[in-house]
């Protein structure tokens, strides 16, 4: 009977975890470059259910069968399915076409600074010329942080990551990508930090100038997810409310 509390328990804490994730993608759904993010689930491994010091057997202990003990969150995942692409045509806006990410000189609030990635590729000019993110972080070329003449009249990113300002080569996008996406993880602000293990490799996407990549979040989809998520934590509910009734009546009946 206990069992059955902590079975419907583990249940419900799996559907939080998995609504945290859905209502996470579904308020992300307009952030530019956003992935969505998903939760696998698994149960815990069996264990034996075991007869103990019953007399009516030749031995003390015997395995009775196996038992389960509800389920729990086995891994969380990110898809890197690319978005759709929207028409700005603002000169700073770049969306990335294939693998590969933009590579940001990212300061925290310490005054540490990082390389870290993103395929929100939405960047503006400062005083200074240099490309920056919308938070103030330089995008990085090939040379380091990305400085253009603040007089250039006209602007040309090639698809290869190239810019040139009034015809003159200025650098090329620092575009990165990885052996196995397994080793980045968010680092949030919609940037990407690599883990130790993660191993570079040369970018295959194309920087397309006038253009930002949308979140891969199908919205429908993950409204369905919701409401799926709300009758699975009700049913587990309905579980914990029957068997803290029966366990009520037992003890009203144990008390006559």
């Amino acid at each position: 009977m206990v069992k059955g509390l902590y079975t419907a328990y583990s249940g419900l804490t799996v559907q939080q975890k998995r609504l945290d994730v859905v209502s996470n993608n579904l308020a992300n759904a307009t952030t530019t470059g956003y992935k969505k993010e998903g939760l696998t689930t698994q149960s815990f491994k069996d264990v034996y259910g075991i007869k103990v010091k019953d007399e009516t057997v030749g031995y003390i202990n015997q395995n009775i069968g196996t038992l389960n003990l509800g389920a729990k969150v086995g891994e969380s995942f990110r898809s890197w399915d690319q978005g759709s692409f929207q028409n700005t045509g603002n000169t700073f806006d770049f969306a990335l076409s294939g693998s590969g990410l933009f590579s940001i000189s990212f300061t925290n609030k310490a005054g540490e600074t990082s390389t870290l990635y993103t395929r929100d590729g939405s960047f503006q000019m400062n005083r200074e010329g240099y490309l920056v993110t919308k938070d103030g972080d330089f995008v990085l070329g090939e040379n380091g942080p990305i400085q253009l003449p603040t007089d250039f009249e006209s602007l040309t990113v090639e698809e290869s990551g190239e810019i040139y300002a009034d015809g003159q080569y200025v650098d090329r996008l620092a575009l990165v990508d990885f052996e196995d996406y397994d080793y980045v993880e968010a680092y949030g602000e919609n940037l990407y930090k690599a883990v130790d293990g993660a191993t570079q490799t040369e970018a295959t996407a194309k920087v397309n100038q006038g253009y930002l990549e949308a979140s891969n979040i199908n919205v429908v989809t993950e409204m369905v997810d919701m409401i799926s998520i709300a009758r699975d934590f009700e049913s587990n509910q309905k579980i914990m409310n029957t068997i803290d009734e029966m366990l009520g009546k037992m003890v009203s009946i144990s008390e006559i």
